[in-house]
């Protein structure tokens, strides 16, 4: 019995250390992501779906304790219904006109509002709504246009390799702020950031873009400096935004599904600002 017990601490991931629970749930959650996107389209859609599900919850969680009341559940079901609408149309199961759907299921919004009598603030309920479909589920559906972007096709490479630059940010931001950071990057936002700890992480981040613009030929090495650098600065605008609203109601963490990271918004909001650019980029050029 106690062997049983000893076993069972050794693997409970709140023994460790903060990096530690870090590491392991990053390994994990990397790992996990990386294959749903090269096993095949379906299981990068259910992935990501499910990480979307999970974002646009926290973040009308968040909304709430500042006194807002969006609607959580309606607001979701909206935007994974986006994630689906994006997906399948830019798979090619169904012809782009559907993307009006989106302008009538959007809508609905105003409906549910006028019939719901606890909401003393309508238009707030309302504008929190649509924000977090804008702030979280579009951003997420703009992935799947990056990821059909070049020749129609699904390419894992893009995804893949836009979260391991984004990836590479975090690490080397982390590790060159946390040893080398004085200057602070934005203190009035958030104190630990500093611009040594950004450097590293550019640095890190166009070191594996070359590495990725040389394995992969989906891209160009161009296009893919190009990605990161829009990860660098958006990325990092991302994550200062989103400090901004978690210091505006006073908690540290947007959740606490993640150990060592938080809530999932913790983890991928650098992406939230950077898919937008990404898409644009790709269709553009």
């Amino acid at each position: 019995m106690r062997s049983g017990l000893r076993v069972r601490d050794r693997f409970n991931i709140n023994n460790y250390s903060n990096l530690g629970q870090r590491v392991i749930t990053a390994l994990i959650g990397a790992s996990l992501i990386v294959g749903a996107s090269i096993y095949s389209e379906w299981t990068y859609f259910i992935v990501f779906g499910t990480i979307l599900g999970f974002c646009q919850m926290e973040f009308y969680k968040l909304s709430g304790l500042d006194g807002l009341l969006p609607l959580k559940s309606f607001g979701t079901f909206l935007g994974l219904s986006i994630f689906v609408l994006t997906f399948t149309i830019e798979f090619g199961h169904i012809d782009d006109k559907f993307y009006f759907l989106i302008f009538p299921l959007s809508s609905l919004v105003f409906f549910i509002k006028l019939y719901r009598k606890s909401d003393k603030k309508p238009f707030t309920g309302v504008a929190y709504t649509f924000l977090g479909i804008f702030y979280v589920a579009i951003p997420f559906s703009l992935l799947n246009v990056a990821a059909f972007a070049v020749d129609d096709t699904f390419h894992y490479e893009i995804i893949i390799g836009s979260l391991f630059i984004l990836w590479a940010t975090d690490t080397g931001a982390y590790f060159a702020g946390t040893k080398f950071g004085k200057t602070k990057l934005f203190e009035r936002v958030s104190p630990k950031k500093s611009w040594e700890g950004f450097l590293g992480g550019a640095v890190l981040a166009y070191v594996l873009a070359y590495g990725l613009g040389i394995y992969f030929n989906t891209l160009a090495i161009w296009q893919w400096y190009s990605i990161a650098t829009i990860i660098i600065v958006a990325g990092t605008y991302g994550d200062l935004i989103e400090s901004l609203f978690k210091r505006s109601i006073a908690i540290k963490d947007s959740g606490r599904m993640l150990p060592g990271h938080g809530g999932f918004m913790d983890r991928f909001d650098g992406l939230l600002l950077s898919a937008p650019f990404i898409a644009a980029f790709l269709k553009i050029f």
